[in-house]
């Protein structure tokens, strides 16, 4: 009677130790599973299909956040090239002044009245004055948002008498925004300022 009931018992036992390691294999088969098919979701949502005459093409999407920093200098480089490239043309003033505000809050807008009130503009177209500007550098602190940024750059003002070489330092904050026709890049600029704006050298003409 003993011997049948620890062959009952080991036979308990062997059975439970089957059902466990099955439980654990269905388990980690499941997660396997799981795993994969979260895998293959992620492929297929990154994929796009472009149709381009009458072939359709495969391309794939990536994270925006492998590119965030080169979209987020191209934005404030556009802006500035916008905002501080001017011609003795009202109307060229006038459509790089109205592209730049799509990329930039307020803050831009009453830097610009404050030119315009004080007969800047006016000056320009007056006096036969082009300028142009080349953005050096970018510092953008990614560590919170909305993203710190410094703009380094340089500003050649070209009058009839001379050239004026200026160097220009900015700051300000980038908001991400959602992506426009006029708003390429996604990011709208917020609080900016101009922290330096000096002659470098001037040359007579």
């Amino acid at each position: 009677m003993f011997r049948q009931l620890r062959n009952i018992d080991t036979a308990f036992k062997y059975i439970r130790s089957f059902t466990i390691a099955v439980i654990i294999s269905n388990l980690i088969i499941s997660c396997f599973c799981y795993y994969k098919s979260y895998q293959l979701a992620a492929k297929v949502q990154g994929m796009i299909y472009v149709l381009y005459g009458d072939k359709v093409i495969e391309a794939f999407a990536d994270d925006r956040r492998n590119y965030l920093p080169v979209e987020a200098r191209a934005h404030v480089k556009d802006f500035h090239r916008l905002f501080f490239t001017l011609d003795p043309d009202e109307k060229i003033i006038q459509s790089n002044i109205a592209k730049s505000m799509y990329l930039a809050d307020a803050s831009a807008r009453e830097k610009y009245r404050s030119l315009k009130e004080s007969g800047f503009y006016t000056s320009v177209i007056s006096g036969n004055v082009s300028q142009r500007i080349e953005v050096d550098s970018v510092n953008v602190d990614f560590n919170q948002k909305p993203y710190y940024f410094k703009c380094y750059a340089t500003l050649q003002i070209r009058r009839p008498t001379s050239i004026t070489t200026r160097s220009l330092i900015t700051e300000g904050y980038l908001q991400d925004a959602k992506s426009t026709d006029n708003n390429s890049h996604g990011f709208l600029i917020l609080h900016w300022s101009i922290l330096r704006n000096d002659d470098i050298n001037v040359i007579n003409r």
